[in-house]
Formats: C-alpha cells, structure tokens, sequence
C-alpha cells in the first residue's frame, strides 16, 4: 500500500470532522496538521486529538505512521 499524500490525510480527517479550516503537511509517513473546529469547544487537548483520530479509524493504525497537529476552536483560530 502506498504511503499516503497530504491531501488524502486532509481528506480523511475532512471526511470524518467537520472543520472550519484544515492544513496537512508531510512526507507520506510524518504528517503534522492544523485542524479547526467548533466540535472541539470545551474540550481538552487530549479530547480534541482522540476525536481526530476517531476520524481516521483504521487509517491512523495502518497507513499514517506519524500524526502531530495543532486542534484550535475558530476562536481561538482567529486570535
């Protein structure tokens, strides 16, 4: 299986968190995104990111090796 773009990890976590804005970079193996949504108000960092990677089921175990990210509400996008 081929090493996933930073497009399909953008489409995956797209398809499975509505978000307000989204940003993937990386190298097919490491990726690091920056990932806005007001599903993520009043949660914990820790929260946020589970919900990303509930997002990606299956993906994150078997085809994205390396996930950092940045999980802000649009509020705290916009300061």
């Amino acid at each position: 299986m081929a090493d996933p773009t930073p497009q399909q990890v953008r489409d995956f976590i797209a398809a499975g968190l509505p978000c307000a804005h989204l940003e993937v970079e990386g190298d097919g193996r490491h990726f690091f995104a920056t990932i806005v949504s007001s599903e993520f108000s009043g949660l914990t960092r820790i929260k946020r990111h589970q919900r990303v990677y509930a997002a990606l089921g299956d993906r994150m175990r078997e085809e994205i090796h390396a996930l950092s990210m940045k999980t802000l509400t649009p509020e705290e996008w916009q300061q």
